[in-house]
Formats: structure tokens, sequence, C-alpha cells
């Protein structure tokens, strides 16, 4: 059932449940002192072992939300450094303070377009981040976004690199979804559906090592994602919708969708996706293209 590495065992259920789906059979030995020499506050560390692939994301982290006993939980890749002394304290002070909070991050936006799309392709404005990130090309970046004169500000997802979580049983990841994409937006949603409001902070800061991959599975992992999520998406904090500014936005965002389902040889998805932005602009020169393209990669 994966390792299980209680650190702390109190009966004070007001602490911190760490999980990491580890990709080896421990976590470092750096990462494991920087947690317990930062966190500022009672804790517990869960680390499921996924080094042979047993499990996928989803399942590792509700097996690790199973096995915890803390009040807050908090999802972290296993491939950061976190720089701010008394972290853990600052969840705790936020989600105390707040009862309607649910969920915190580092990074994330405050609308979610209902065409397939990674949370950081939306307007600038809508992007809040709060991360020291090391980029393919060796470059290392401080991001700061968003905040303006406020410490925390609400989205609607976040970036799965760091997730803290009030604890709620009616709450998990999901058990339809596999692989090791789109658990965060999931997660997001899920306590946005249960009433919850989001946020992302820039009182914590940390340093991610590594840039995902959008991949082939990253391609079929989202247009699942999007599938599961159609009728509740999209989701924006400041209405735009509601005055259909975005109608374009999200029909850019169907075609680019579109081009790469096609590239990896997904085809029954790129149709599927097509119909939908079909019923966004029925009258448009790309769907001539859409097809031309499909029918050509098809019989090749």
């Amino acid at each position: 059932m994966g390792n299980y590495t209680p650190k702390i065992m109190i009966r004070n259920t007001n602490f911190i449940s760490i999980i990491i789906c580890s990709r080896e059979k421990q976590i470092s030995k750096n990462l494991t002192e920087n947690i317990k020499n930062s966190i500022g506050c009672d804790y517990e560390l869960i680390v499921i072992d996924n080094s042979e692939n047993k499990y996928s994301i989803f399942e590792a982290y509700n097996l690790g939300i199973e096995k915890s006993m803390g009040e807050y939980l908090c999802f972290i890749h296993d491939d950061i450094f976190i720089h701010t002394n008394g972290w853990g304290s600052v969840l705790q002070c936020i989600f105390n303070e707040n009862k309607e909070v649910g969920l915190i991050g580092v990074a994330g936006s405050k609308i979610k377009t209902k065409m397939p799309s990674v949370w950081w392709l939306c307007p600038k404005k809508d992007k809040i981040v709060n991360i020291i990130q090391h980029l393919p090309n060796g470059d290392i970046e401080k991001w700061e976004l968003g905040f303006d004169d406020c410490s925390n500000t609400e989205v609607v997802v976040i970036d799965g690199v760091f997730m803290a979580m009030r604890k709620d049983k009616c709450i998990c990841f999901s058990n339809e979804m596999k692989g090791y994409h789109n658990y965060d937006l999931n997660i997001s949603l899920e306590y946005k559906k249960n009433g919850y409001k989001i946020m992302v902070t820039n009182k914590i800061l940390l340093e991610h090592f590594s840039k995902g991959t959008l991949n082939k599975s990253w391609y079929e992992s989202t247009s699942l994602f999007h599938k599961l999520y159609k009728n509740y998406l999209p989701i924006d904090i400041n209405g735009e919708y509601k005055n259909g500014q975005l109608k374009k936005a999200e029909f850019k965002l169907g075609t680019s969708f579109i081009t790469k389902l096609i590239e990896h040889k997904l085809y029954s998805d790129a149709i599927y996706w097509w119909f939908e932005i079909f019923k966004l602009k029925p009258i448009e020169k790309y769907h001539y293209r859409f097809w031309k393209m499909i029918l050509k990669n098809m019989l090749c």
C-alpha cells in the first residue's frame, strides 16, 4: 500500500499532513530536512512509494488522504525547496481566519476555460503566481504576478506543485482519471463545487526544480478532464464569461488543442472537440481546414 512514514503522532488534529507521491522509494534527505526545518508547526509526513508506477497520481493522493490524521493536507512535489520559514503556520492562519477557504496554492488562475488548456493560458491579469522556477534551458526565474496590495488572492484553479487543503470527507481526487496530469485542476473544481474558496498566497515561497511536459498522455488526460467537467466550465472570478468576452479566446484555445491532438494521432478526441468549437462559431473557414487536416493525417 505504499510507504507511510508518520513524523508526528499527536492527539490534536490541528496539524498538517504532508503527502508526497515519490518517484523514488524515499524522498531525498534534503527535502525531508527542508520540511522539518521550515514548516514551523506540528506535522506528519506521508510518502507514497511510487517507484514502480503502481499508482496513478489520483490513487496515490487518495491513499495519502486515507492515511492522514491532520485537519489540513498539503500535497507537494518531490523536487521543490521551500524558502519560507513557518510556512505551515501561515497555512493554519489562513485556514483558521476564513472557514470558507478550502484550498491554497502558490500559483493559479482566476479563470478556467471550457476549451481544453493548461491553467496558465489565461489573460495575464488573471494569472496569480509566486514561485522560483527552474526552466529547461537552465535559467532560473522568480515569478510574482497578480497580488497587487493583498497577500492572498482568490482563484478558481491552482497548480499542483503545492496544494494545501482543508480536509473534507466529501472531497477526494477523481476515481475516473488516470495517469499523472490534471489532478490539480480536478481537486480545484471539486473544492469549488463544494462551495469553498481557493486562494493563492505570496506568503509562501518555494523553488521548483523542473517544469512539466505536455506530451501525448497530457493531451489524453486534458481531454478527459474537460469532458468530465464540461457542464461546470467555464468558471471565473470576474464574471467575464457572462458578457461573452472570451468567446474568441475559447475558439483559439480549442483550435490549438485540436491541432496537437491530431499531431498525437488522437483523432476521436480531435473530432469531439471540433464539434464543441463548431457550436461556438459555426461559420468559420477553420472547419473546412480541420476536416482537410484530419483526413490527410488519418489516411497517411
